[in-house]
């Protein structure tokens, strides 16, 4: 298979999309454990109890929450940045740069084909993530606990994608395109 040319818009829209989603995969996983409400309520609780005074178990839920609402906000930040670089994403094809390839074309291998179909669903799973979590943050307080039912769903398709799209990136690198982690961060080798 023929190495292919990423141009730099494909690069910066690459890492650019790389960079938002490895943020906000840190805030998940920071909110998940050290920074669950839970655990920051118990250290607040552990500390309280040293100096004789106390919180009931809500008030420290809602200390805990403020404590972490900082480190949260980094996920919103950088939702909302993942919403402009989709759109841009979305957009460039018409510009004639980064263009979806449909995997039902004539010609392509069965590998070729799982690839696009991948990278389709991909596309589909973070527009339902992006429209969740914009609701959650932007729309009516009567929908947030039903979309925050979906957009945690993401979590799953996520790490499915990034295994997937490694384990292709490197299965790729060791057999027929050798170079092809190079090519993508720093773009083709002149002269070449």
């Amino acid at each position: 298979m023929k190495n292919r040319d990423f141009s730099i818009i494909f690069r910066i829209m690459h890492w650019s999309i790389a960079i938002c989603f490895t943020v906000m995969l840190i805030t998940i996983f920071l909110r998940l454990t050290w920074m669950n409400k839970n655990h920051v309520a118990e250290i607040i609780q552990e500390y309280l109890a040293t100096t004789d005074q106390s919180l009931s178990k809500d008030q420290l839920i809602t200390l805990a929450k403020k404590i972490r609402k900082p480190m949260w906000d980094w996920h919103i930040y950088f939702g909302y940045a993942l919403v402009g670089l989709y759109t841009i994403r979305l957009i460039l094809p018409l510009f004639g740069q980064m263009k979806f390839i449909n995997p039902f074309a004539v010609g392509l291998s069965s590998k070729q084909r799982f690839q696009y179909w991948v990278y389709l669903i991909f596309y589909g799973c973070v527009a339902i993530s992006l429209i969740t979590g914009l609701i959650i943050v932007l729309g009516p307080k009567n929908l947030k606990d039903a979309m925050e039912q979906i957009h945690v769903l993401s979590i799953y398709y996520l790490l499915t994608f990034i295994v997937l799209h490694l384990g292709g990136v490197l299965l790729a690198e060791f057999t027929e395109q050798k170079g092809l982690i190079s090519t993508v961060i720093s773009g083709p080798k002149k002269g070449v």
